[in-house]
């Protein structure tokens, strides 16, 4: 297992499979989207939506009940924005392999109380 550590660790289950049987790239998507925004809004120190979701990968395809980690890490900050890439692994149920299985890169924007764009605190401001 990779020595990051995860925003989401989370099974795959039945319910979020294709009509296949195989997990729903969406619902991978998802975890990716949702790990992104928990940084964001982290980082931001407060709302943040996503406005664009980019260089979506699907290298790999977990089965049902194996353990998805999903990372992110912030590639670019710019005002009112965070761009954040995500990586997605997984680990067999049974097993100790782990092998990617999605990567993406989510942009998100900060508001503020009026839902408009507003300036994202510099990151030495946070790291003191």
């Amino acid at each position: 297992m990779s020595e990051r550590i995860p925003l989401i660790r989370v099974t795959a289950m039945p319910a979020d499979t294709n009509p296949y049987g195989g997990v729903f790239g969406g619902w991978l998507m998802s975890q990716m989207a949702l790990a992104a925004g928990s940084l964001a809004s982290r980082t931001a120190r407060g709302k943040c939506v996503v406005v664009a979701a980019t260089d979506l990968a699907f290298p790999g395809a977990p089965a049902v009940g194996d353990e998805i980690s999903v990372y992110a890490e912030i590639a670019r900050q710019g005002r009112t924005s965070l761009t954040i890439r995500t990586e997605a692994e997984c680990r067999e149920r049974d097993g100790a392999r782990t092998f990617a299985v999605a990567s993406g890169t989510f942009t998100f924007v900060a508001l503020d109380d009026n839902d408009r764009p507003r300036a994202v605190p510099a990151l030495e401001e946070q790291n003191g």
